[in-house]
């Protein structure tokens, strides 16, 4: 029993049908998990570079902790200090 060539035509664009159904859909997939590879990468990157900041910021109180900590005297001898105090430099400098 032959087909008709009608029948035969129906179902060959059927078949292109589903081919370029299938081609469309995987390029679409493709953009999107490509797309969702940058934006990984790009939250990486951002990630990264808070914690590089974040260090940065850590080393530079450390730092400034350790600069504006009192010497061992206890007398803070920079007149531009906030916290200087002229009567307790005075009193340091009569005992030399």
């Amino acid at each position: 029993m032959l087909l008709s060539p009608h029948l035969t035509s129906v179902a060959h664009n059927h078949a292109q049908v589903l081919r370029y159904a299938a081609l469309l859909t995987g390029a679409g997939y493709g953009f999107y998990h490509q797309a969702s590879i940058a934006a990984q990468t790009k939250m990486a990157h951002i990630d990264r570079e808070f914690e590089n900041q974040a260090s940065l910021v850590a080393k530079a109180k450390a730092e400034w902790a350790k600069k504006t900590m009192p010497k061992e005297g206890g007398v803070i001898s920079d007149p531009n200090d906030p916290k200087f105090d002229l009567e307790a430099y005075l009193t340091l400098s009569e005992a030399k």
